[in-house]
């Protein structure tokens, strides 16, 4: 079993709160996030873009071992994401996750590719987590 952490804080409350978010790893560290950042143009990140960003590292990852397995042992792979969130009542619901990929591989069937694609979506932790709609288009330069 693996744990990472984050944390969060925020001072003052509503549109005029300002956040900072960091990651265990230090990587984030106090990044400033709040209404600005995340319903507007503001500087700073959002828990969308966060969510956006683990999601595209992980399915990548979890393709990248999967065509290992296949025995593909060269190529490229990109991989955005772009999540959704939308009103919801009084609140709000991330509803879509929309991966985008680039793939170079060299020697793999288009066919086969697909298949991999699909096996790694559906096993990716973090699609698992996600309860939304989860989408994948991809184009392959082989």
């Amino acid at each position: 079993m693996t744990t990472r952490s984050g944390s969060a804080t925020y001072e003052g409350f509503g549109k005029d709160g300002k956040g900072h978010v960091s990651t265990q790893s230090g990587i984030l560290s106090d990044t400033q996030y709040g209404f600005n950042s995340r319903f507007e143009e503001g500087p700073g990140t959002n828990p969308e873009e966060l969510i956006a960003a683990a999601h595209a590292s992980c399915f990548t990852m979890a393709l990248s071992f999967a065509l290992a397995k296949e025995g593909y042992a060269d190529g490229k792979l990109e991989t955005t994401a772009k999540v959704t969130l939308d009103k919801d009542g009084d609140g709000f619901t991330i509803t879509r996750s929309a991966l985008d990929l680039k793939a170079t591989i060299a020697g793999i069937d288009p066919a086969k590719f697909e298949e991999i694609a699909a096996g790694a979506k559906a096993n990716c932790p973090v699609s698992k987590v996600l309860n939304a709609d989860i989408t994948l288009t991809h184009s392959l330069n082989a």
